[in-house]
C-alpha cells in the first residue's frame, strides 16, 4: 500500500485523519459489541427460563393427554383432535438492539374457550386441549427468545470480525504508510538540508575568494 501513496506532506495529513477515524470507529464498534454481548448473556437467562417454562407445560400436558385416552378412550381424544384445528395467532414486530435486526413477538392472552363444541367430550379431553393450548403458547416463546438469542450472536461475530479488521489490518496499514511517507519527507530534508550547505559553502568560498582578490588590488 505504502507503494501506492503519494508521499506528500497532504498525504501524511489524510493519513493521520483516516488513522484517527478508524482508531474512533474501533472504539464505537467495541463498545457496540459489548453491549450485545450484555444483552446475549441476558437472554441466556431468558431462553433458560422459556425452556424451563416448555418443558413444564410439556410435562402436564401430555399427562393430561394420556390421562384422557385412559378415561375417554384413545379413539374419542383422536377424533377429537381431527375434528378441527385452533391456530394461535400472534403479534411479530421486528426491534433493533444496538442495531441488530430481532424479531419481537407478542403473545396474545389464551382463550379459555376451545375451537369445538364441548358437548359429549369428557372433561379430562377438556384439559388436555386446554394444556396444549398453553404447550404452543410455550413453544412460540422460545422460538422468539432462541431466534432474537442467534442474531444477537451473530451481530456479536459481525462485528467482532469489524474490530479485528480495523485493528489488525486497516490501522497497521495506515501506520505503515505514515512511516513510509515520513522516512521520504525525512530523507528529502536531509537532502535539501545537504544541497543548502553546499549552496552555502560555495557562496561563502566564492565571497572569500572576491575579498582576496580585492585585497590583493
Amino acid at each position: 500500500m505504502a507503494g501506492q501513496i503519494s508521499p506528500t506532506r497532504t498525504a501524511m495529513l489524510a493519513s493521520k485523519a483516516q488513522q484517527k477515524l478508524a482508531t474512533s470507529g474501533a472504539e464505537l464498534l467495541k463498545r457496540k459489541r459489548d453491549a450485545l454481548i450484555g444483552e446475549f448473556f441476558a437472554l441466556v437467562k431468558d431462553a433458560l427460563a422459556a425452556r424451563e417454562e416448555l418443558t413444564g407445560v410439556s410435562k402436564g400436558a401430555y399427562l393430561s393427554l394420556f390421562t384422557a385416552k385412559a378415561w375417554d378412550s384413545p379413539e374419542a381424544v383422536e377424533s377429537l383432535a381431527l375434528a378441527r384445528s385452533s391456530s394461535l395467532e400472534v403479534d411479530m414486530q421486528v426491534e433493533s438492539v444496538y442495531g441488530v435486526k430481532v424479531p419481537k413477538i407478542n403473545l396474545p392472552e389464551l382463550r379459555t374457550e376451545l375451537a369445538f363444541s364441548p358437548i359429549n367430550v369428557g372433561a379430562r379431553t377438556l384439559t388436555a386441549a386446554s394444556e396444549f393450548q398453553k404447550v404452543m403458547a410455550a413453544l412460540i416463546k422460545v422460538a422468539a427468545t432462541e431466534t432474537k438469542l442467534r442474531r444477537i450472536g451473530e451481530g456479536i461475530k459481525k462485528t467482532s470480525r469489524r474490530v479485528n479488521a480495523l485493528e489488525q489490518i486497516v490501522i497497521p496499514g495506515i501506520i505503515d504508510d505514515i512511516r513510509f511517507i515520513r522516512g521520504v519527507l525525512d530523507q528529502r530534508e536531509r537532502e535539501e538540508s545537504f544541497r543548502l550547505k553546499k549552496i552555502k559553502a560555495k557562496l561563502e568560498a566564492e565571497a572569500e575568494a572576491e575579498a582576496k582578490g580585492i585585497a590583493a588590488d
